[in-house]
């Protein structure tokens, strides 16, 4: 039986082979190349040794330990409201994640907002208190955070 076994190691010790598969592969996802053999030859990389290595090797992202949240709204149905929110979430830099609105009744919609933080827990709440102070936000609720 052979078990997958993951491990971090600085890039400064690896294989030039393999910085190259992870810049390849990260050409491929933003659609800097039109195919494979493409970023290989632009990077300098077989494409045997791409395809070697595509699927083992992975790039360990600062993103992932930064805090992800859920904020849920009970916003006015009045234009703009929603617009505001997001507004105000790119200006404090959350990167949204997901957004899910619900039909508005007697007046008001509940929405729930998945967001990326880049700095503490203690964000979230100052995010939460300046979110509240916008025009048409009837309630707002920290749910959860990672």
């Amino acid at each position: 039986m052979n078990k997958s076994h993951l491990i971090v190691v600085d890039s400064s010790v690896l294989p030039e082979v393999i910085l190259k598969v992870l810049q390849v592969k990260k050409m491929l996802a933003n659609k800097e190349a039109k195919s494979s053999a493409a970023a290989c030859k632009e990077i300098g990389v077989s494409r045997s040794a791409y395809y070697k290595y595509r699927d083992c090797v992975y790039s360990y992202e600062e993103k992932l330990m930064q805090k992800i949240i859920t904020l849920y709204m009970l916003l006015k149905d009045e234009p703009g409201v929603l617009s505001s929110v997001l507004v105000s979430l790119h200006n404090l830099n959350a990167n949204i994640l997901t957004v899910n609105q619900s039909i508005p009744i007697d007046g008001v919609a509940t929405v729930t907002i998945s967001l990326r933080l880049n700095e503490s827990f203690d964000e979230a709440i100052a995010m939460k208190s300046i979110i509240a102070e916008l025009r048409g936000v009837v309630e707002i609720q920290l749910l959860s955070g990672e």
